[in-house]
């Protein structure tokens, strides 16, 4: 064997020794089970947020009449008790999810990766061989029309054609002209996935959260979510087709989280002006913390019963106080 030769063998099996450990056809592997941290955001991702709280959401007028006009109500009418939410919505859950492949069985090529469906969500198939999105006349289903690819570690997709939805769990509306882009990047046993929304109905601007979630190698997630089965709620609901809402300038909530918090009615109402950190300068020397504070402010969690400075927080519905 010729010195030439000799080299190249070496370097074929030095790169064969390096690429032995590396997917074949693609860079993370995204499966699993993957458990919800509601740290992040516990508010709206848990309990849920306030009524009329549509702070940091970049809504145009439109957007905000709309949300105006939600009754909480809405969901204890039958045909509304088991509607599924936009694909967005898993940003907003509280529940973990599931995360797996399907293979082409000849190739073993990844076509698609499937997030579970939860009750209130339909399952999200992510497209990866390249097929192209339907058009824009095509039908709107619940779980919309996904299609990714890798960009480096990170999985990028792009969902379209889904129904309306909401935003945040108190009314805030998202259209059915709406998109979403993902990026999945997985960091050892946590995953972080970042979404976009760009909606031109309600938005002004595009809508970014990003939420974490880590790996139970124990937990076992239902792939489809559980069954939901309607029932009459409400004994005043006599089927006669009304849907509760409030007509404009008639919500009772309207002023309810400003008078609770001393936070300015405004503010409150959103716009993309409330998105940035500058925008508290403008209430800084208008703001006058409450004496006394009954909901959110203690607190994520009981290891943290007091992260209101300087007020009392009642933590439960017995008027026990904790905090100075």
């Amino acid at each position: 064997m010729t010195r030439t030769s000799l080299k190249t063998h070496v370097l074929l099996m030095l790169v064969v020794f390096l690429t032995a450990g590396t997917p074949a056809f693609a860079q993370i592997d995204l499966g699993g089970n993957w458990a919800g941290r509601v740290h992040e955001d516990s508010q709206e991702r848990s309990l849920g947020p306030d009524l009329v709280d549509y702070l940091g959401l970049p809504l145009n007028a439109d957007g905000r009449a709309r949300a105006l006009r939600y009754s909480q109500s809405q969901l204890s009418l039958p045909e509304r008790q088991c509607l599924y939410y936009a694909p967005h919505y898993l940003f907003f859950e509280p529940a973990g999810i599931k995360i797996w492949s399907e293979t082409d069985p000849t190739s073993g090529r990844v076509v698609a990766w499937i997030i579970n469906g939860i009750g209130d969500r339909s399952p999200i198939t992510i497209w990866m061989d390249g097929r192209p999105h339907p058009s824009a006349n095509a039908l709107h289903d619940f779980g919309g029309f996904t299609t990714g690819v890798w960009e480096g570690n990170t999985l990028t997709t792009y969902t379209t054609h889904f129904k309306e939805g909401y935003l945040r769990r108190n009314g805030v509306p998202s259209s059915d002209a709406a998109t979403l882009t993902m990026h999945l990047s997985r960091h050892e046993d946590l995953l972080t996935i970042t979404g976009i929304l760009d909606d031109p109905v309600y938005l002004t601007r595009p809508h970014i959260v990003s939420r974490s979630w880590q790996l139970n190698p124990r937990a076992n997630f239902n792939p489809v979510g559980g069954l939901c089965t309607p029932e009459a709620e409400v004994a005043s609901l006599q089927g006669d087709g009304v849907v509760p809402h409030y007509l404009p300038g008639e919500n009772p909530f309207a002023a309810e989280m400003a008078r609770r918090y001393n936070l300015p009615a405004q503010a409150l109402l959103g716009g993309e002006e409330t998105m940035y950190p500058e925008y508290r300068k403008r209430l800084k020397d208008a703001y006058v913390a409450p004496a006394v504070c009954v909901r959110y402010c203690c607190g994520w969690d009981a290891a943290f019963p007091n992260l209101a400075t300087g007020i009392r927080c009642i933590t439960d519905g017995t008027g026990k106080e904790s905090g100075p």
